[in-house]
């Protein structure tokens, strides 16, 4: 799978002048995804692309949906940052940035050069690797210094070039930070706008945003983005935060695990 690849095959391709990335029906599974995954988002305040980007992957080339998915990401963050603005942790943020910006434009280069396929199967790993984690219950019972922010920015930085889906880390490292969940929703949301921000850039730079359709693509799922979003943030949930993060972990392990069995088949 390489840049200057057709995005997709001739028989899903519509006419080009249209600039439409999928068929109808295919099109419909998307917005499904992207709804359910920013309405995981609204709840906890991440999740959106760690859920729907190996979805996704199953009907759009990698190198598509990352530069697509980061324009919806970039919207919510901003909706997010705006509503919980007040509970920010500004001293964490301090902290996290510098090396977080260093690992984006690491990951920029890496995404841009290596194969569609090796980081396809990558993004499986990753995906699966921490559905398991979450699946397990656990929640951070350790304590971590602000120097550790320094590595975990870094290589979150790269993993959100990669893959978008550095949410993760960030969150266990806010967590042992000892940062309430409405502190870290509210400086995830302040991570996200930074990241993606920056991630838009050096897409647009590299010329990713330049492929067929990607443009179209976020303009037409910008509505189930916000529908989703919406719901998320009005949703009462009954499960409890270790349950809910089980349910997700069970999802991400589904997801995950196809995306290695495609890679390896």
């Amino acid at each position: 799978m390489r840049c200057n690849d057709s995005i997709l095959n001739p028989q899903v391709i519509l006419d080009a002048h249209d600039k439409m990335p999928l068929p109808p029906d295919s099109l419909l599974i998307a917005a499904l995804i992207v709804a359910g995954a920013f309405v995981i988002f609204g709840i906890t305040g991440f999740g959106s692309t760690i859920i729907a980007v190996p979805l996704l992957a199953h009907l759009l080339p990698l190198k598509f949906v990352i530069p697509m998915f980061v324009l919806l990401d970039f919207a919510a963050a901003l909706r997010t940052g705006f509503k919980f603005h007040a509970t920010i942790a500004a001293r964490e943020l301090a902290w996290l940035v510098p090396s977080m910006l260093a690992g984006i434009a690491a990951g920029v280069f890496l995404l841009v050069n290596l194969p569609g396929e090796s980081i396809l199967t990558a993004l499986g790993v990753f995906v699966l690797g921490y559905g398991v984690y979450a699946a397990s219950g656990r929640e951070p019972t350790f304590k971590l210094s602000r120097w550790w922010a320094l590595p975990i920015g870094a290589v979150g930085g790269v993993i959100s070039a990669l893959f978008g889906a550095a949410g993760p880390m960030y969150v266990i490292y806010l967590t042992a930070r000892g940062l309430d969940i409405a502190q870290v929703r509210a400086t995830m949301s302040v991570v996200f706008i930074i990241t993606t921000g920056t991630r838009i850039i050096l897409f647009a730079l590299a010329g990713l945003f330049a492929q067929d359709g990607v443009l179209t693509a976020a303009v037409i799922f910008a509505l189930p983005m916000l529908a989703g979003l919406w719901l998320g943030h009005h949703m009462h949930v009954t499960l409890a935060r270790r349950r809910l993060m089980q349910v997700i972990g069970s999802l991400l392990i589904l997801s995950g695990g196809s995306l290695v069995v495609r890679a390896l088949a």
